[in-house]
């Protein structure tokens, strides 16, 4: 990254002529040189730093986004730290428009090696909102939304926003969200909430209202982490008059109150279609401090792209998840157990279709994992190469997985592999992946069911699956 190389793309490049006015004859010029810079050996200090375009917002939490140009060294660092700075004030939400632009400093006490680096933002307006469509796990979402944002001048923002599914889903959230200064970049939000939700595949469908306070902050330039605590009165009840009794008896109100971590690091070059890059999440929620219900809950997605060769990549996903109760006193729901299945998951089998059934509704386990591999090619004879055909991908993918119940402090080791790796449930096919702006995949596949259990749901053909994140 640190050296830059310019040079003549081709031969007639070389066959531009000067016309001169003395002469009047066309004199040819001279070939250029192949130069390189190497950009961390031209050692430049910050002078200045403009930021235009500011109303509103107030200067410290600017001068706290762009301070660490100052300490930049060399020009290659220099471009590093004003990425960074921009990213800084984007996460603010403050601003719609940034642009970064470097120059010599200019004046009378300007130092040779002095650099003027201006950054020229456009902020929100004081309301905004509207009424847009968006893609959730595996369903079609039309949200109407209002943003108040940048309402005292430091990133503060009130958010209010309602969802209606293809799916029967509804969502309500009110939220009030303030980033604060530091080194850490930490983000509080509080929210009240009302979620609706159907089930079908587990026969039930469910109410939540509650409020959610989240934390979000780095621990450094690649670790994420957000600490949540939620309180959640959950309405469970039957979908259906043939859903089933052990479903039936879990009806009901309850109240959960939950702590939750997230990690995550997302090395990734695209969200959608990377070509490189890691991306790896932690998740840890204990229910029970307060409610009826309680457990322990750890699960962990992993990913990892290898780029092959001309728009080839070679993808593995993994995912685990580890269910324990922490009383005899709190019941474990239905809707928090863990499940495996469908187009985003284990692919070739219905949305919850692996694993224990009761009249063919889906009961979860309390343990689950799956893997996949994946080839992702662009399509065939390259159409709209450069264009609208980049947009889709041929899609190869071999899955397995498995899901099960027991008791780590009971069991040992060579039990719980046992009951993990017996029976693995495995599918293989073949697909078109579609890039929905930057914020969905949309895959149509081929499926082959290789190996599953007789209880399960399979789903050999022709499966859709739209989402953000898929196994």
């Amino acid at each position: 990254m640190g050296v830059i190389h310019a040079k003549v793309l081709d031969e007639t490049a070389t066959n531009i002529k000067r016309f001169s006015k003395q002469t009047g004859i066309a004199e040819p010029l001279e070939k250029p040189d192949i130069r390189e810079v190497d950009l961390e050996n031209i050692q430049v200090t910050v002078d200045k730093i403009n930021v235009d375009g500011l109303t509103r917002t107030k200067d410290d939490i600017i001068e706290d986004c762009i301070k660490d140009l100052f300490q930049a060294q060399h020009f290659q660092e220099v471009l590093l730290k004003a990425h960074k700075a921009r990213i800084k004030l984007e996460e603010l939400g403050c601003f719609k428009n940034i642009g970064v632009y470097i120059d010599v400093s200019k004046g009378p006490k300007a130092r040779s090696d002095g650099l003027e680096v201006t950054f020229d933002v456009k902020e929100q307006r004081r309301v905004t909102g509207g009424v847009t469509t968006h893609i959730g796990n595996n369903e079609g979402v039309l949200l109407v939304g209002l943003r108040l944002p940048n309402l005292f001048g430091r990133g503060e923002k009130i958010q209010l926003e309602y969802s209606h599914g293809s799916k029967k889903t509804s969502n309500f959230n009110c939220s009030f969200i303030k980033p604060f200064r530091g080194k850490y970049r930490p983000t509080l939000t509080a929210a009240i909430l009302q979620n609706q939700s159907e089930w079908p595949n587990s026969g039930y469908k469910q109410q939540e209202r509650g409020i959610l306070f989240d934390l979000g902050f780095y621990s450094n330039s690649l670790f994420k982490h957000n600490l949540q605590w939620e309180g959640i009165v959950r309405n469970l009840s039957t979908l259906t008059r043939t859903t089933s009794f052990d479903v039936r008896e879990q009806s009901g109100v309850s109240l959960k109150s939950s702590f939750k971590h997230l990690l995550s690091i997302d090395l990734r070059d695209d969200h959608i279609f990377p070509n490189t890059g890691s991306f790896v999440q932690l998740t840890s929620e204990l229910a029970g401090i307060g409610g009826d219900v309680g457990f322990l809950k750890n699960e962990v997605s992993v990913q990892d792209n290898y780029y092959l060769f001309d728009g080839h990549v070679l993808q593995a996903s993994f995912i685990a998840g580890y269910l324990s109760s922490i009383s005899n006193t709190r019941k474990i729901s239905i809707a928090d157990r863990c499940y495996l299945g469908g187009p985003l998951s284990v692919r070739g089998f219905e949305t919850r279709g692996v694993g224990p059934h009761s009249d063919g509704d889906a009961l979860g386990t309390n343990s689950y994992w799956a893997a996949g591999l994946h080839l992702f090619t662009p399509l065939p004879f390259r159409p709209g190469r450069g264009g609208f055909g980049e947009l889709f991908r041929t899609h190869f993918f071999l899955n397995a997985g498995n899901v099960g119940n027991f008791n780590l402090v009971k069991m040992n080791k060579s039990d719980i592999i046992q009951v993990l790796i017996s029976n693995v449930r495995i599918s293989y096919g073949v697909g078109v992946a579609l890039k929905l702006g930057n914020i969905a995949r949309l895959e149509v596949n081929y499926c082959f069911p290789y190996k599953f259990d007789k209880g399960d749901q399979t789903h050999p053909g022709i499966q859709f699956g739209i989402g953000v994140q898929f196994l």
